[in-house]
Order: C-alpha cells, then structure tokens, then sequence
C-alpha cells in the first residue's frame, strides 16, 4: 500500500538528486575556457572550480540529510 504523500517525497528526493548534477554541469562545457576575471591573481578557471569544492560539499550534504535515516547507508 502506498503512502498519501508517497508522490510528494518522491518528487522531492528525485529533485534533491538533481541538485548533485548541478557541479558537474557548472564545471563542464566552454565556460571554463576564459582567463579573465582572475581573483588574487589565479584564472577564472582555477578558482572557479575550486569554488565548486565547498558548494558540491554542501549540495551533497543536503541530500543525505533530505534521507530518511532507514535510507541512509
């Protein structure tokens, strides 16, 4: 028997799980191709990505705590 609000998590973790692809789509593609703006005087494209390091930690510790604690490893 399914649970009344069984649609609503569903929709929820499906788009906690979609949050983990947003680093990967963020660092790909020709966006990283620029030196230009340099921050202390690194390229776009080194502390671009090392920016994503702390954000995709925090993406991903968003959704393991958006699991209920039986789905947890």
């Amino acid at each position: 028997m399914e649970k009344a609000g069984a649609p609503l998590a569903s929709r929820l973790e499906r788009s906690m799980w979609m949050l983990l692809l947003v680093p990967f789509s963020a660092c790909s593609g020709t966006l990283l191709q620029f030196t230009e703006p340099t921050l202390f005087g690194f390229p776009f494209f080194y502390w671009y990505q090392l920016a994503w390091v702390p954000i995709s930690s925090l993406l991903i510790w968003l959704v393991y705590r958006s699991r209920t604690p039986d789905e947890t490893p």
